[in-house]
């Protein structure tokens, strides 16, 4: 391994180590640094401690090729990518202790003519924050460093692509770092990127997200009132779609991930009053996982009722979207949680095809399951469960739409 690797990226999870695995896919030495001696020895084995489709290989080839290592300490490079969590303290405020603690763990090391760049979903203002933070500590690198922020833009299950395709919004603290980073991403990068200042790029990922967030409020808020209205919301979703202009998302049982349930609140913590759609979707999304846990709470009941024995439940994923092993903010995690505590002694079936196992749920296959329980509720719509032939007697909850048509008790 080249004692001088040309990058530092701090924080190997979902997006630092795809990113590390890219930069080192070509030729470039990277270092990479993660508080997790358990993920810093997985991939130093040439392994991952996270899945995501053809990262394993990328993975294996730079380690074995000498191009990507990890520590749990940076080295001197060239370019720093700070791509740590935001967290959440109380009241949903961002918390940006971990850019600042990853920013000073390399104040030692930076010199003139270094790249430093934010890849963490960070509030507004936070790259200028960083920038004050680093000159305070070492006034002789005074404007004389490139500090940008830079937010990724990829999708789960297909991380690897989107990396590369993607276009990127790249804003630095001034033209030059703009420049700089620009020019560093280009190395990699085969999507467009486009310039603009830190603080517009910091607000256009909170943005992107928002905006997901809100369209799915408007779906979830119509799945609610077609519930009273005797209305199927999926058959008025499809017909609605029919016009040019008109493009309604699915409900579902919530949002979930890193991204779309987590990146309004940046918005809403610092601009409260002005925020009020963005804040209500928030709202609204946050409380469909107690609606669907009430509904199932009452088909419970009235099985119980009508058949005079307590049902058994499957409970059909637990990820926050189709097709992914990712339970991060998942609402589908929530409402099974909600649904165990409220259990009086009823068999459940915990199903989520993507993961082999789990430290708190008994996972059960999702054919055996169907097959099993009395009621089957969907919550996520992975494409397994779009197979499953269900007979009439099924009670179903579809709360994602993986038929579409409920089946009536």
């Amino acid at each position: 391994m080249n004692k001088n690797p040309e990058v530092v990226m701090i924080g190997l999870g979902y997006i630092g180590l795809p990113t590390a695995a890219l930069i080192a896919q070509n030729k470039t030495y990277v270092h990479g640094v993660d508080i997790n001696p358990k993920v810093v020895e997985t991939i130093n084995r040439g392994e991952i401690h996270i899945v995501e489709p053809e990262l394993d290989i990328a993975v294996s080839n730079a380690v074995s090729e000498g191009y990507l290592k990890a520590s749990t300490s940076a080295v001197e490079a060239i370019a720093y990518l700070i791509v740590v969590p935001t967290p959440f303290k109380a009241k949903n405020e961002p918390d940006i202790s971990f850019v600042e603690a990853a920013t000073k763990a390399i104040l030692p090391l930076l010199k003139e003519g270094d790249l430093y760049i934010i890849e963490s979903t960070s509030p507004i203002g936070t790259t200028e924050k960083m920038m004050d933070l680093i000159y305070a500590s070492r006034p002789e690198l005074k404007d004389k460093l490139f500090i940008a922020y830079c937010p990724e833009r990829v999708l789960p299950g297909n991380v690897m692509y989107e990396l590369v395709h993607n276009d990127r919004v790249i804003g630095g603290v001034d033209d030059a770092s703009t420049e700089k980073a620009v020019a560093f991403y280009s190395q990699f990068i085969k999507g467009d990127l486009h310039k603009t200042n830190a603080r517009t790029a910091e607000m256009c990922k909170l943005v992107e997200n928002s905006s997901r967030d809100v369209q799915i409020a408007f779906a979830n808020e119509l799945s609610l009132i077609c519930d009273k209205a005797d209305i199927n919301v999926w058959e008025l979703i499809e017909l609605a779609n029919k016009h040019p202009r008109v493009n309604i998302l699915s409900p579902g049982c919530g949002v979930g991930g890193h991204c779309i349930a987590v990146d309004p609140y940046f918005i809403v913590s610092d601009y409260p009053k002005e925020s009020k759609i963005i804040g209500t979707a928030r709202e609204i999304n946050n409380y469909k996982p107690f609606w669907c846990a009430e509904k199932i709470q009452n088909a419970k009941l009235e099985f119980q009722i009508k058949h005079g024995r307590k049902p058994s439940i499957a409970l059909m994923g637990l990820a926050f979207k189709p097709n992914i092993d990712d339970l991060r903010e998942s609402p589908a995690k929530y409402i099974a949680q909600k649904v165990l505590q409220n259990a009086n002694n009823e068999e459940h079936y915990i199903v989520e095809p993507n993961i082999n196992t789990h430290s708190i749920f008994k996972l059960t296959n999702y054919q055996e399951a169907a097959e099993k329980a009395d009621i089957i509720v969907f919550l996520v719509a992975h494409d397994e469960f779009k197979t499953l032939n269900i007979p009439e007697d099924k009670i179903v909850l579809d709360f994602c739409g993986v038929i579409n048509i409920k089946h009536q008790p």
